[in-house]
């Protein structure tokens, strides 16, 4: 900024106190301070919005030749599906000029399966020997189940 040296400042301080007198330095002082810290911090914003402007046009950049990119690689992809549908159809077209085939796709059947009936694997006999629930219990039936005895 600017070049001052110990002995300029110090002039300049023995200045200001003569032409501003004692009393009012300290006030002066600080008003130059505050002024001095608002230049400082606008600085620091224009040089901020500067890096921010420039980052931007970074971005702007990388946008553009991701996009370019992305374009090519679409018209590339474009281009290959029409080869590939083009020999499709000159094979589809070679092929149905040798000999008319028509399409015939199977009838459908009916699965005939009932989802409300549930048929389980493990046998009746084997459930009711080992206590595996066949049947839901109602409330009042587990308390029940589960109440403990009266000793008499």
């Amino acid at each position: 900024m600017l070049d001052l040296g110990i002995e300029k400042m110090a002039l300049i301080g023995v200045v200001a106190l003569i032409v501003i007198g004692p009393e009012k330095l300290p006030r002066v002082a600080r008003t130059v301070g505050t002024l001095l810290g608002k230049a400082q911090r606008y600085v620091n914003d224009v040089k901020q919005e500067v890096n921010r402007s420039m980052e931007l046009d970074e971005l702007r950049k990388m946008k553009s030749t991701v996009e370019d990119a992305a374009r090519d690689v679409e018209q590339s992809i474009h281009s290959e599906a029409n080869a590939i549908e083009k020999s499709f159809k000159e094979i589809d077209d070679s092929s149905a000029s040798s000999s008319e085939v028509a399409q015939v796709f199977p009838e459908y059947k009916h699965p005939r399966k009932n989802w409300r009936l549930k048929q389980g694997a493990t046998p009746q006999w084997y459930k009711s020997r080992n206590g595996v629930r066949t049947k839901a219990l109602s409330g009042a039936a587990r308390v029940a189940r589960f109440r403990p005895h009266k000793i008499n």
